[in-house]
């Protein structure tokens, strides 16, 4: 075989460095993969890919004319992607210049993790303060797909607006959870189950029974807007802490959701938050 007889006659080093500059071809093709998922790159790319499917099926096929077209195109479609897609490239280039190119995938993480906790300050605030009941649960490494499957399909982007929507009263979503899978708004209208801990406080309703119910059986983080009060809730691993203002819900979903550490509260808080449930 002429790939074995290769192998056999070179010299380690030889091997060595062959195997250098595969996984350095793959890790760069991750990482432009990465750079360009969820961006309008990704259409142009399956595009690429079909044109490509369909010059080698021509050939297959003695498809001459058509094959003609196909090769057409990709001749000048190189110079097409340029012009068409001139913003993303100079972008990639002046973040190679930074040497930023690479780094752009744990950036876009923390954007990300920067959005979503932005988005949900600016919806528990909207919603506590004008009382607007809120169920919203976060799923971790336990999965919740049993329980999404109980309300109504949504698969959106997480946005303050979004999810305000959701809970306005009389609305066919409002009642029930909200639940977040991969980042995304998985469902709403979702049924929890609700906690059987005797040792809850009388004055949990509902809401507050359904969100210790499931930290109670899953890993997950759920928020909890009283309707009666206004008051912004946590809970997670079975325990709840209550009546946060907007900073300590802030601090503290970052620490239980990304581990974020914050210096100014212990990491004990959950502990307090049982305490103060009794």
């Amino acid at each position: 075989m002429p790939g074995w007889e290769i192998i056999t006659n070179s010299s380690p080093v030889e091997i060595l460095k062959n195997i250098v500059d595969v996984l350095l071809v793959w890790f760069v093709f991750y990482k432009l993969i990465t750079i360009i998922k969820g961006t309008k790159a990704v259409q142009l790319l399956k595009g690429i890919f079909v044109i490509i499917f369909a010059r080698i099926l021509t050939e297959y096929l003695e498809l001459n004319t058509l094959k003609w077209m196909m090769e057409q195109v990709l001749i000048f479609g190189f110079l097409a992607v340029i012009i068409i897609f001139q913003p993303e490239v100079r972008r990639a280039l002046e973040q190679l210049g930074r040497g930023r190119l690479f780094a752009r995938s744990a950036m876009q993480e923390e954007e990300e993790r920067d959005r979503l906790i932005e988005a949900f300050q600016k919806s528990v605030s909207y919603m506590a303060k004008r009382r607007i009941g809120a169920l919203i649960s976060i799923e971790r490494e336990t999965g919740l797909s049993e329980y999404i499957e109980t309300g109504i399909q949504m698969n959106s982007n997480v946005t303050s607006e979004l999810l305000i929507n959701i809970f306005i009263p009389n609305t066919p979503l409002h009642d029930g959870a909200v639940i977040l899978q991969k980042n995304r708004i998985a469902a709403a209208a979702c049924y929890l189950p609700l906690s059987e801990n005797p040792f809850i406080s009388k004055e949990l309703g509902t809401r507050h029974r359904a969100a210790l119910g499931i930290s109670e059986v899953t890993d997950a983080i759920t928020i909890v807007v009283s309707e009666e009060t206004g008051s912004v809730s946590l809970t997670a691993n079975g325990d709840i802490n209550r009546n946060l203002s907007m900073e300590d819900f802030e601090k503290q979903l970052r620490q239980v959701w990304f581990g974020a550490e914050d210096e100014t509260s212990p990491k004990s808080f959950w502990k307090r938050g049982k305490r103060e449930n009794g």
